[in-house]
């Protein structure tokens, strides 16, 4: 249905794989000049509980994002047999879930560190739900599209809900990156006393805009023929 509705709009699928790789390559590089080069770089054990942190928001868009959307697209932009293109589907949003539940581990080990309460703001609200929920969606996928035991008229019945939930989080993933972004830039000012402005904020920001153009691209590729 989604294809036949995504012909109206007179464009394919298949260009907008490269857009959305595109995308999510600029956004991934810019995510490490700015956790890299203006934050000092990425360690799970510093004396510099920053360094700590750093690995969240990385491993949060490259590891999760970045990697969960390739997945989303990856039976229009990975050649091959049905069975192939789905073994990969699966093995990438595997990698997304430990890579993702790696980065959430990192910033409650810099929260424990840095004696910082947990799940304080509306960005961890939406980032512990979206996680959870992933790993729910992912542990559904596999028993109901993998099990060899399911019989193909009860998943041919389930693949639109499957679709529309696996899109969902997706969003709500990009929406929880938008909102981290965000309160990174305040909590430095409020709590660090660093005033961001000039070529950080310029990064920061073109970075948020880059993975909102990526998650628009992988829309595209999902709706599209």
């Amino acid at each position: 249905m989604a294809a036949k509705d995504g012909s109206k709009l007179g464009m394919r699928a298949r260009p907008w794989t490269l857009v959305a790789l595109l995308l999510g390559v600029a956004a991934s590089v810019l995510m490490l000049v700015w956790n890299i080069h203006f934050r000092g770089g990425l360690a799970f054990r510093s004396a510099n509980k920053q360094l700590i942190f750093n690995i969240h928001p990385v491993l949060m868009f490259i590891g999760f994002i970045f990697v969960s959307g390739n997945a989303i697209v990856a039976y229009k932009m990975v050649p091959g047999s049905k069975k192939g293109q789905k073994s990969i589907h699966m093995l990438l949003h595997l990698v997304a879930l430990v890579l993702g539940i790696t980065g959430v581990y990192a910033v409650f080990k810099f929260h424990r560190e840095s004696k910082i309460h947990d799940m304080y703001s509306l960005h961890s609200w939406f980032g512990m739900g979206t996680i959870c929920l992933y790993g729910l969606q992912f542990i559904w996928g596999f028993l109901f599209f993998w099990f060899p035991k399911v019989g193909t008229s009860r998943r041919s019945k389930l693949v639109p809900l499957h679709w529309f939930i696996g899109l969902i989080l997706f969003l709500m993933a990009t929406c929880t990156a938008e909102m981290g972004l965000l309160e990174k830039l305040t909590f430095l000012e409020l709590f660090g006393g660093l005033k961001v402005y000039g070529r950080e904020a310029l990064l920061v920001n073109f970075t948020g805009i880059a993975i909102l153009l990526f998650a628009i691209a992988v829309t595209l590729c999902v709706i599209l023929p």
